[in-house]
């Protein structure tokens, strides 16, 4: 007859060999997953959003100075997708009085939430004086719509938008 104390095994005995084994075996699966985790923040990063924080916050104060004085001309910016494409997406500028903005050149683009590497700019053609229509088509998703009039090379105004697509 065999009974359970004499099928049991001796316990292995821990050599400097298993120690090393181990040790090595953990800091390599260390090792494996932080080159994994930077690899990925890399690739994924789309760099810096504003290139010199100082420069930017000095122009804090042009761009108050700008959004005021967009305000004060009481302008209507109309953005509508007649057909729900974004190569239909049309633009209408009205002044105060309600007649059509003559003069301007739009830029238009559909910026990224998240990634600015994935920004559109849209081609756009004038139809009628203040009123401009997209040529491009543009991915679907959550975009924001971001609507610059200017003349010459002044920008009068700015618009940006949350739109899907």
């Amino acid at each position: 007859m065999t009974t359970i104390a004499s099928t049991k095994r001796s316990p292995r005995p821990v050599t400097g060999r298993t120690v090393l084994l181990y040790f090595v075996s953990f800091f390599g699966v260390i090792f494996a997953m932080n080159f994994y985790m930077v690899r990925v923040a890399i690739s994924s990063f789309s760099g810096v959003e504003t290139e010199s924080a100082y420069k930017a916050g000095l122009s804090f104060k042009n761009d108050v100075a700008a959004a005021q004085a967009q305000d004060s001309r009481h302008w209507t910016v109309e953005a509508s997708l007649p057909h729900g494409t974004a190569s239909d997406i049309v633009i209408t500028a009205r002044d105060a009085q309600g007649h059509a903005l003559a003069g301007l050149t739009p830029e238009i683009r559909l910026a990224h939430p998240t990634d600015k590497r994935r920004d559109v700019i849209l081609e756009v053609v004038e139809l009628t004086p203040g009123r401009f229509k997209s040529l491009t088509p543009a991915p679907e998703g959550l975009w924001d719509l971001v609507i610059d009039l200017k003349r010459e090379t002044k920008t009068v105004f700015r618009s940006k938008s949350r739109v899907t697509l």
